[in-house]
């Protein structure tokens, strides 16, 4: 199994190696991306992303090239627009373009944060061309699916463990192409059932995989088989 994404700090929450095989880190400001660098050279199942999450702007955007020149880094992000509460809408787009932008540039995935945004986030993609990449912890329901799908590039579907128990997700589940999801914890957030409540680790994926695989009404192995080989087609691992 797969936690194509998960935050963990420099103490390394526990991670059992025997339940996952890989797990993307995903990069919320210069300091954690820095770490995320830092913790994949001692741990051979991570593998790191850069990014400035759309509410960490306090951060130099033109530094982050110099991260991504990192050979092992895989990914781009978190990186998207979040309109809640107060918020710079301007700022929010230069720093996603400007990481939409590296992305083509270094030929990496993209991982994007589109909250309460997501016709706004659907829109830019649109602009670009040459890009692949994930909207993680999709949140646009079934209208938007095929918005998505038809962005120009390779668009996949992060599902995080809400799926456990949030009304409504599995029908968009159902709705997203099996070849386009991709499972996710966001560890130490979202806690899957039955451990909601509490800290999220990347060896929680499991419950994702299998309610996934629940909901397609096919095996786990099958399930694990068809969500591994999407993680590893988009961020080429």
């Amino acid at each position: 199994m797969i936690d194509t994404h998960a935050h963990i700090d420099s103490t390394l929450c526990d991670i059992d190696g025997e339940v996952v095989n890989a797990v993307i880190l995903s990069g919320a400001n210069l300091e954690t991306s820095k770490n995320n660098l830092l913790l994949a050279e001692k741990y051979s199942i991570l593998y790191p992303a850069v990014g400035i999450h759309p509410t960490e702007l306090a951060d130099d955007i033109n530094l982050l090239e110099v991260l991504v020149k990192y050979p092992n880094v895989i990914a781009i992000g978190e990186c998207g627009l979040e309109f809640i509460g107060d918020f710079d809408k301007k700022k929010q787009e230069q720093y996603f373009r400007k990481q939409i932008e590296l992305a083509q540039k270094y030929n990496k995935a993209l991982i994007i944060h589109a909250r309460k945004a997501m016709d706004e986030t659907i829109n830019i993609l649109g602009e670009y061309k040459n890009l692949r990449g994930v909207i993680h912890c999709y949140s646009g329901g079934k209208k938007r699916i095929k918005k998505v799908l038809e962005l120009p590039g390779e668009w996949y579907f992060g599902i995080d463990g809400n799926l456990t128990y949030e009304v409504g997700l599995e029908e968009v589940v159902k709705a997203i192409p099996h070849e386009r999801l991709l499972a996710e914890t966001d560890s130490p957030l979202l806690t899957p059932e039955p451990f909601r409540g509490q800290e999220n680790k990347p060896e929680y994926v499991r419950y994702v995989y299998q309610k996934i695989a629940d909901i397609w009404g096919g095996s786990f192995e099958t399930t694990e088989n068809i969500l591994d080989d999407n993680a590893k087609k988009l961020f080429r691992i």
